[in-house]
């Protein structure tokens, strides 16, 4: 096992450090200035502008900015954004705690409601209950969370007045009538989210269910007497959930950097949000910052869902 583990973080870190001198790279080279919003501004002469580039770093070979960039995030510093001039570690920490209430609690409830639905709809094959539930997740994740987001605003807002319009994210839980304020503004986009995620991981986890339902060994484990939820639970969720561990652990990543176009519809000021706003300025820092904690999000949950592969599955082995 630990063998196996120093292997794999031999391998993922020269990966991230592709990863992140692409990303760099392709910041470095689109089209955008950082100092954009100063050409347009008649109070910041040239002079102001190039010593601002410079005290930036901006004016240096890439392979520099790369370098210098890459020595302060391994000691833990991000840099500071082009934008605000407020250090990138700030902003990432002002915009986590929203996007974890949001995406992470979506996210949490998708999975409490896909695993058990996925299991009922196989165990009951071309049942009411599969035949409904499949027409929901078919329903669930053929629309776009743009297009839910926006009919959920034009019902449950505009024309029902049962939830706020936008996410007003200067609210402070304070009391019990504040905290009754933030579940309704949360309600929209938590629901959306959980409806997408939730139709594709039930599908996944019905399809997954199905396949071994009808394995020699499930007969055999009726046959020999076993009680039916021993079956069920014991042999068929347990070998069922393998290649669903794969797509849960690989969307966490995707609860700590937000929903990209949820967030704007519902103007939730979370990392997503932060995210579409920096790459329109070109601030490279934080653009670098998300993707990059992304990409580590991704290799550490990676190696999380190998892991748990031992788990469910004794015959895996780790060499």
């Amino acid at each position: 096992m630990n063998q196996f583990l120093l292997r794999r973080i031999a391998i993922s870190i020269p990966l991230l450090l592709v990863i992140s001198m692409i990303i760099f790279g392709i910041l470095a080279l689109a089209p955008g200035d950082p100092m954009a919003e100063f050409a347009t501004d008649p109070s910041v002469s040239a002079e102001v502008r190039q010593n601002i580039r410079q005290s930036l770093g901006l004016d240096e070979p890439l392979p520099v900015r790369y370098g210098k960039w890459l020595s302060a995030f391994v000691q833990g510093d991000m840099g500071y954004s082009f934008a605000s001039r407020s250090p990138v570690r700030a902003l990432l920490g002002q915009r986590i705690a929203t996007t974890l209430a949001v995406v992470g609690t979506a996210y949490l409830l998708s999975v409490l409601l896909a695993v058990p639905l996925g299991m009922l709809a196989a165990l009951r094959p071309y049942s009411v209950f599969d035949q409904v539930s499949s027409t929901l997740a078919f329903v669930g994740f053929s629309l776009p969370t743009f297009f839910t987001g926006l009919l959920c605003i034009l019902l449950f807002s505009v024309r029902l007045g049962w939830f706020p319009l936008v996410y007003n994210s200067t609210l402070v839980v304070s009391d019990w009538p504040s905290l009754l304020a933030q579940l309704r503004q949360s309600a929209m986009p938590i629901g959306v989210l959980t409806l997408f995620q939730t139709a594709t991981m039930m599908r996944f986890m019905r399809s997954a269910a199905l396949e071994q339902i009808y394995r020699d060994y499930v007969r055999t484990a009726r046959a020999k007497g076993l009680h039916e939820r021993v079956v069920v639970n014991r042999h068929i969720l347990r070998n069922a959930l393998i290649p669903v561990v794969t797509l849960v652990a690989l969307g966490v990543p995707s609860v700590f950097t937000g929903a990209l176009v949820t967030e704007q519809v519902f103007r939730v000021p979370g990392i997503g949000g932060l995210l579409v706003s920096s790459i329109q300025s070109s601030d490279t820092p934080v653009v670098m910052a998300i993707t990059c904690i992304y990409a580590l999000l991704i290799v550490i949950f990676n190696l999380v869902a190998d892991m748990l592969y031992g788990v469910l599955d004794p015959r895996v082995r780790y060499t």
